[in-house]
């Protein structure tokens, strides 16, 4: 993966509004029709604002969300075409998505992640980077990249077992079936699963909190946390780049993804 703070230049719109209010800067997915799927163009600006947010002292809590009945769905399929065609490969793809992560996690302040639907795919890691993660009882998680010959990403191997250990990361990884909202608060993935009519609440009860919070101990405090528990996410980025961009060039994945396209059932090499 990249660490720089750098990447190519995104072209198309950003798919995303972030606007700051006071203290806090509020970050939506603005794809709804794609339910929030992302492209690279979007990873890309994504992290140039949580890393501009990063030099931003009046910031204090960014809340990060999606429009619409979605969080995120993962990586847009239906861009990839028109990326490739701009000479976006796999490996550019997969160095904006870690870059994004990566950003999420060493944002000095606290993120909290609202979570309506389905966080899918890479959205899976970029929900689980946030240090704050508040669900509608009708989301869920949901890693299906087995499904179309791939491997998880965006630091998902490694996020899914520190908060919730390898056998949970295993099965969500392995059998890519849907993890409920009650069953990801039940492993420890979640802060809090609440009805909808009560999701926008409690979030921002919490960022209230965060905003009136002293910057520095907010800092200090989540630095100390992820250097605890998340020893292993650069090790999990580099080795889902390797192996990710193997798959994306197999023909397995181009058996998947045009099967998930045409609403079929995939039938992989023997």
């Amino acid at each position: 993966m990249s660490n720089t703070d750098s990447a190519p230049a995104a072209t198309a719109p950003a798919g995303f509004t972030a606007v700051q209010d006071g203290k806090v800067l509020r970050i939506t997915i603005t794809k709804p029709k794609r339910k929030n799927a992302i492209d690279y163009d979007t990873m890309v600006a994504l992290g140039d604002t949580f890393l501009a947010a990063a030099e931003n002292r009046s910031v204090r809590a960014i809340v990060l969300t999606g429009a619409g009945d979605d969080f995120c769905t993962g990586a847009d399929l239906v861009a990839s075409p028109g990326e490739a065609q701009r000479g976006i490969t796999s490996d550019m793809v997969m160095d904006a998505a870690n870059r994004l992560v990566r950003a999420v996690v060493d944002a000095p302040v606290p993120v909290v992640a609202r979570i309506k639907g389905a966080a899918a795919g890479v959205g899976v890691g970029i929900a689980l980077a946030a240090d704050l993660v508040y669900a509608s009882e009708d989301s869920y998680l949901l890693l299906a990249f087995i499904n179309i010959g791939l491997m998880p990403d965006g630091g998902a191997a490694a996020l899914v077992a520190a908060a919730a250990g390898r056998p949970l990361a295993a099965e969500m990884a392995l059998l890519g079936e849907r993890l409920p909202a009650s069953a990801g608060k039940r492993a420890g993935l979640f802060t809090a699963v609440l009805p909808d009519d009560e999701l926008d609440a409690a979030v921002e009860a919490a960022v209230a909190k965060l905003a009136a919070g002293p910057r520095r101990a907010l800092e200090l405090t989540k630095k100390a946390l992820n250097q605890a528990t998340l020893t292993a996410l650069d090790a999990a980025l580099a080795a889902e780049k390797t192996g990710q961009s193997e798959l994306l060039a197999s023909p397995d994945f181009r058996e998947g993804a045009t099967a998930m396209l045409t609403k079929r059932k995939p039938v992989f090499a023997d």
